[in-house]
């Protein structure tokens, strides 16, 4: 498997990937959106296609990862592992020395992937995510240091 930097060229494959992990997934035009502003990166982990994705960004010594989306074919490999390390080194080449996320409470499988790579718990943000759910879901609020 490699991982390497997404380009405006992949944007179908970043929201094919998105689509397959989650329901509604972002389209290529969010993903674009999300992806333009100064700091952003994608990285895109291939085996023999693509199998994941990571949306990040960094800035004034930080980075948030967005979203990770892994096909569900792909998964228990290491995939997900693979894009988190392969966007936490590249956040410290850009100067982030800490990262931050939200993960729903819901999500089992991302929040033992998180504390596996280093992130801990910090925060909970009440009814975070409305959208496609009945009742509003709390985010667990995830930080990690980079300079250790």
């Amino acid at each position: 498997m490699i991982v390497r930097s997404a380009t405006e060229a992949d944007l179908d494959i970043l929201a094919h990937l998105h689509a397959l992990a989650f329901s509604p997934g972002w389209g290529a035009e969010e993903i674009a959106d999300l992806g333009s502003g100064p700091g952003a990166f994608a990285l895109i982990a291939e085996d023999s296609v693509p199998c994941g994705m990571i949306l990040c960004r960094t800035a004034v010594g930080e980075v948030e990862i967005y979203t990770i989306a892994v096909d569900p074919a792909a998964r228990q490999r290491g995939v997900g592992r693979a894009l988190v390390e392969a966007a936490m080194t590249q956040a410290r080449h850009d100067g982030a020395g800490e990262a931050f996320l939200e993960v729903s409470v819901e999500n089992p499988a991302a929040l033992a992937l998180y504390g596996a790579t280093g992130f801990a718990r910090v925060g909970l943000r009440r009814g975070y995510y409305t959208s496609g759910h009945e009742t509003p879901i709390d985010a667990v609020i995830m930080r990690r240091d980079l300079n250790t």
